[in-house]
């Protein structure tokens, strides 16, 4: 039975609910099976349904290979809670499931979960004043139609000259405000945003994130307070990981590089181990927050083997939204799970499952989870934090192309609301504002003088260039003939027209020569021996 990938957009979880369930009827098989000297027509074993539903999750690609069979054991208990299964006598309710040869059926009620309307945006999110509404805050001063037709085509020097005189008085009654932190703070939250709603692909995030809920002061932390190991630091300490528990993330990373004072017995790093997980368990809220819940679990959709890389930018934004202080907890424990399930010489933490298996269920009831119940919890978190620590060293690091963004549109911002007191001002004290800048602008022309433009301005380069061909003393004579050769030859019209007004000019001023004498032949006097 094929599957399509849920993409990102509001209720993804009960899309993705439904997707499974429809999966799950449409392909698991169905028998004649014998219990209690009966026998029952089209039902199936516990077994067998978890052997058909975990393989069937391994391979779709909206959760992954890293789902275990206990977790699809757990996905059936909430089938049968939830009526998409029933037992053979028709009972269902509890979670009463396990991996045995109970025999279940399908029900014949449709057991998907409705997908709420979506209100209009307007009605339940209450969106903030952005910066570009405020009035005047981009106003330039007014320019009437015939003052721009003047200044077309005019040399901006003349333009200073002649209109700075009128201009300057209204100029001095305009008022312009600097870019307050307010401002900037609206800056660095809306360009963030723009991107990821770009990169998600989304119409508004308004259906998968309330803006109201983004702190702007999270993402100017997260993204300028960054230590040299590319970690996030604290303002407030007391919000940060306690000490002991810091040393004991440190040892498992490092493991076996420990500190000598530490204890060293068997079994030491299981333990150092559940003090971890019993820390991170014990904290009141899920790391990403349940108000980014929905925002992470559509970041999901984009979690594909071809969209890597935007996968990775995706989750870099996301994380730039958390809090601090939850935004370091989580990249310390994603630095050390992807330690510890990459080193050969740590021993195994559990008899039965790998490493990575143990890190990845451990830690992602803590790091994801929603504020309501949600029947596929365990299974997204799963498939969201072998990603995360996958690709944790990309993915917390701070964006360049972001921040550079958001620095030059601020120094944009502040060029163009130049501070009042930083011009000189007039005699009579009133404020001055810095003019802004008069373009001009050039006359529409037809094609067919743009073709002729276009052909006398080529040729006349090309007669400048024949020119000094003709008349630099820096070119050898031999150079020369064969510069003028290939020159007569690529454009024959312009030499000819050269050298045949030359050669009028020299018809016209030319008079007739006469021809030198021949040489006399002076007779010598003879040689005499008298002489």
């Amino acid at each position: 039975m094929s599957s399509h990938i849920i993409t990102p957009g509001p209720y993804r979880a009960t899309k993705l609910w439904n997707e499974v369930t429809r999966l799950f009827r449409a392909g698991m098989p169905l028998k004649k099976h014998r219990q209690n000297f009966r026998v029952y027509a089209c039902c199936f074993t516990a077994s067998s349904a978890v052997d058909w539903l975990h393989e069937m999750l391994r391979c779709n690609s909206n959760f992954g290979p890293d789902v275990t069979r206990q977790q699809t054991v757990q996905l059936l208990k909430k089938f049968l809670k939830n009526h998409v299964i029933e037992d053979v006598k028709g009972r269902w309710g509890t979670e009463d499931l396990e991996d045995n040869n109970i025999l279940y059926r399908f029900p014949s009620t449709s057991p998907l979960k409705p997908i709420p309307c979506l209100a209009p945006a307007t009605s339940t999110i209450r969106r903030r004043p952005s910066l570009r509404d405020k009035e005047g805050f981009f106003k330039f001063k007014s320019v009437k139609k015939h003052d721009k037709e003047s200044l077309e085509n005019v040399d901006p020097a003349l333009q200073a000259s002649h209109g700075g005189q009128s201009h300057l008085a209204n100029e001095q009654k305009l008022q312009r405000r600097e870019l307050t932190a307010e401002d900037e703070q609206e800056i660095w939250r809306d360009i963030t945003l723009t991107h990821l709603q770009r990169i998600l692909g989304v119409v508004s995030l308004n259906e998968v994130l309330d803006p109201c809920c983004i702190n702007p002061q999270n993402i100017i932390h997260n993204m300028t307070k960054v230590n040299k190991h590319g970690v996030v630091a604290l303002d407030d300490k007391t919000n940060d990981l306690p000490h002991w528990v810091l040393s004991a993330m440190k040892s498992l990373a490092n493991w076996p590089k420990y500190d000598s004072e530490q204890p060293s017995y068997p079994g030491f790093e299981r333990d150092v181990f559940k003090t971890v997980s019993d820390y991170f368990h014990s904290l009141p809220l899920p790391l990403l927050t349940f108000e980014l819940y929905e925002l992470f679990i559509n970041v999901l959709g984009v979690l594909q083997p071809q969209c890597e890389r935007v996968a990775i930018e995706a989750l870099q934004l996301c994380t730039l939204l958390l809090p601090p202080a939850s935004r370091r907890k989580l990249q310390l424990l994603m630095r050390m799970v992807s330690r510890i399930s990459q080193n050969v010489d740590m021993p195994r933490l559990h008899p039965a499952i790998s490493t990575r298996t143990l890190m990845v269920h451990t830690f992602s009831g803590c790091i994801l989870s929603s504020a309501e119940e949600c029947d596929l919890d365990e299974l997204l978190a799963t498939r969201l934090v072998s990603f995360l620590m996958d690709h944790q060293q990309s993915i917390f690091s701070v964006p360049e192309y972001l921040l550079s963004a958001i620095s030059d549109h601020i120094q944009h911002l502040r060029t163009v609301q130049v501070p009042v007191d930083a011009v000189p001002k007039p005699e009579s004290g009133e404020d001055v504002c810095i003019p802004v800048p008069m373009y001009t602008f050039c006359h529409q022309i037809s094609g067919a003088e743009f073709e002729e433009q276009k052909l006398t301005s080529s040729q006349k380069a090309m007669e400048e260039l024949l020119e000094i061909l003709l008349t630099d003393q820096n070119i050898s004579e031999k150079d020369r003939r064969k510069k003028l050769k290939q020159f007569q030859k690529q454009y024959p019209d312009i030499y000819k027209r050269r050298f045949a007004s030359s050669a009028r000019e020299n018809k016209t001023d030319s008079k007739p020569k006469i021809k030198p004498p021949l040489l006399t032949i002076r007779k010598s006097k003879a040689f005499s021996i008298r002489s």
